[in-house]
C-alpha cells in the first residue's frame, strides 16, 4: 500500500523518530556490552526483552528491527520506485547467497538477509531447479542468477560472482529511477564513488575497467587519472568527489586499507539527505527516515560486535557510520 499523502506519512515519521537511538549509541560505546545491551532493551529496540535477553543474541534484535523497517517501507513508500529502490538490494544479496551456497553444497541460512520484494522461497526454488523463469518480472535479478550460475560452472571466482550481481543490481536500480531526478542523481553519485574506490584498489591496472559499475558520470579516462595522486587531486578538486578522493589518496599514501572511504560510501545516502534536511520535499523525508533507520541498525551491529570483541570506546566510535 502506498500513501500518496506525504503529510500523513510525515506525521507517522515524526512519531517514530522519537524511538531512534541517536546519540545513545555514542554512550553505548563507553559502557560494557552487558550495560549497553540493557540500555538497548530498555529503548524497545527490536522488540526489547520480548525478543531476547541474551547479549550474545543481539542479532535477533537487529533482525526484528530490520523486519519492522521493511514493513514500514512496504506500507508507507510513496510509490513502487521508492520501495524497490530501498529493498531490491536484499533480493540480489539473497539470490547471490543462494546461488553460491547451492554450488558449494552448503546451507545458505547464515548468509541470508531480510526478505526484499521477492520471496526467499521463490528464489531458493529457482536456484535449486536451475530455472529462473519465475523471476521474469525482475529481469536483471533473473539475468544475474543465470549469468552467475553459468559462471560458476566455468570455475568463476567468488569476486566475479559478486561483480555479476552488483552490476545487475545497479542496472536494475538505474532503470527504476531514470525518470526520478533526485533518486537518479543520488544513484549516479554512489556509482561514481564506488568506481573511484575500485580504481584506487586497482592502482592503475587497466584490466580492472571491467569491474566498474555502469551508469556513472565518470568515464574510464577520468578514473584512469586516479593512478597518479597529484593528478587525481588536481583533477577532482572542483568536483563533488574532492573529499572522497582526498580520503582515498591519504589511505594509499600511508599504505592503509580504504576504511574511511568505505564508511563515506556506505553512509553516502544518509549524508546526502542530512545535508539537505531543511529542503526535503515530497518523498524525500520518507527516504531520509528510512536511511536513518538503516544506518542505525548498521551502527548497533558495529557497537555490539566491537564491545564483545573487547575494543575500547574510541576504537568503536571510529568504526561508526553517521549518527
Amino acid at each position: 500500500m502506498a500513501y500518496l499523502d506525504s503529510a500523513y506519512t510525515n506525521g507517522v515519521i515524526a512519531v517514530r523518530e522519537k524511538y531512534l537511538l541517536k546519540e545513545k549509541l555514542l554512550r553505548f560505546c563507553a559502557l560494557t556490552a552487558e550495560e549497553s545491551f540493557r540500555a538497548l532493551l530498555d529503548s524497545g529496540f527490536g522488540g526489547g526483552a520480548e525478543t531476547t535477553v541474551n547479549v550474545y543474541e543481539y542479532e535477533k534484535l537487529l533482525s526484528a528491527d530490520e523486519k519492522s523497517l521493511n514493513s514500514f517501507i512496504r506500507e508507507y513508500a510513496p510509490s513502487y520506485t521508492e520501495k524497490a529502490f530501498l529493498l531490491s538490494s536484499r533480493d540480489f544479496h539473497n539470490a547471490k547467497a543462494l546461488v553460491k551456497a547451492h554450488f558449494l553444497g552448503e546451507s545458505p541460512e547464515k548468509m541470508l538477509t531480510e526478505q526484499g520484494l521477492v520471496d526467499v522461497n521463490t528464489l531458493s526454488e529457482c536456484v535449486q531447479k536451475g530455472d529462473f523463469s519465475a523471476l521474469a518480472h525482475t529481469p536483471y535479478l533473473q539475468k544475474a542468477c543465470q549469468d552467475a550460475t553459468l559462471s560458476l560452472t566455468e570455475n568463476a571466482s567468488g569476486a566475479k560472482i559478486g561483480e555479476i550481481f552488483e552490476k545487475n543490481l545497479y542496472t536494475h536500480l538505474y532503470v527504476l529511477v531514470k525518470n526520478k531526478r533526485g533518486l537518479k542523481k543520488i544513484l549516479v553519485r554512489k556509482v561514481d564513488m564506488t568506481n573511484i574506490l575500485i580504481a584506487f584498489r586497482a592502482n592503475g591496472n587497466e584490466d580492472n575497467q571491467e569491474k566498474y559499475l555502469p551508469f556513472g558520470s565518470l568515464t574510464a579516462t577520468d578514473l584512469q587519472k586516479l593512478s597518479d595522486n597529484e593528478q587525481a587531486q588536481a583533477y577532482f578538486s572542483k568536483t563533488p568527489y574532492a573529499e572522497f578522493v582526498k580520503t582515498c589518496i591519504l589511505a594509499k599514501e600511508k599504505n592503509l586499507p580504504f576504511t574511511q572511504a568505505e564508511k563515506m560510501l556506505d553512509g553516502f545516502e544518509l549524508d546526502w539527505y542530512a545535508q539537505h534536511k531543511y529542503e526535503l520535499k515530497k518523498h524525500e523525508p520518507f527516504l531520509y527516515y528510512a536511511y536513518r533507520r538503516k544506518t542505525e541498525n548498521a551502527n548497533v551491529r558495529i557497537v555490539f560486535a566491537c564491545l564483545l570483541a573487547g575494543l575500547n570506546e574510541q576504537e568503536i566510535i571510529k568504526r561508526l557510520r553517521a549518527i
